[in-house]
């Protein structure tokens, strides 16, 4: 959790429960192998990757930063799962079953206390290798991380920065020339703690 220089004061970890301290999100936490064998599938030797973006900069909260595809659970999604199949497929253009996606189950759902979102992380793995396109109005690469870089002991770098006027510190998995930290490394960890 990103600690307050001047103040020593870290973030709340919790997840509020009242109507309105909250809303409801879901980002999409796929696994994919980065080689394919003749058929299209995974090979043998490939290694597993996840996905991530690196957002438009907008001057916003979460602007610029490495995240999941995901976002708002909207009226129409029946869950979480709809709702991060829905951003994907929006943010990076995934198609579902060319990719033969397939749920795994969710994460620990969490507080963002910045932005008041409570996310569900959803894990889903590819059986081939997406071929994605960043929307241009959300996204702008996309990141395929080696999930090495996210299991126990991987490098962790300490940063300091200001953020919305505060001075913050915070560890930081250094990962194709940017730092994915916050919720997103949050997420990475506890999956990395799984597969660990």
């Amino acid at each position: 959790m990103p600690v307050r220089l001047d103040t020593g004061e870290r973030r709340r970890p919790g997840v509020p429960t009242g109507p309105g301290e909250s809303r409801p999100a879901a980002v999409l936490v796929l696994i994919v192998p980065d080689a394919v064998g003749p058929d299209g599938d995974a090979s043998s030797d490939a290694e597993a990757q996840v996905v991530l973006t690196e957002r438009v900069s907008r001057g916003g909260n979460h602007s610029g930063e490495i995240s999941f595809p995901g976002g708002s659970v909207e009226a129409g999604d029946l869950d979480s799962t709809a709702t991060a199949l829905r951003e994907a497929t929006e943010e990076v253009g995934l198609e579902v079953e060319a990719a033969g996606v397939r749920i795994v189950g969710e994460l620990e759902t969490f507080w963002i206390p910045v932005s008041g979102y409570r996310v569900t992380p959803i894990l889903a793995i590819a059986a081939r290798r997406p071929t994605l396109v960043a929307s241009p109005d959300e996204v702008e690469s996309i990141v395929w991380a080696s999930l090495d870089a996210f299991l126990p002991g991987a490098r962790i770098e300490l940063v300091e920065t200001k953020v919305m006027d505060f001075e913050i510190r915070y560890g930081a998995y250094p990962v194709a020339g940017f730092h994915v930290w916050g919720a997103t490394a949050r997420i990475l960890g506890q999956l990395g703690a799984i597969l660990g």
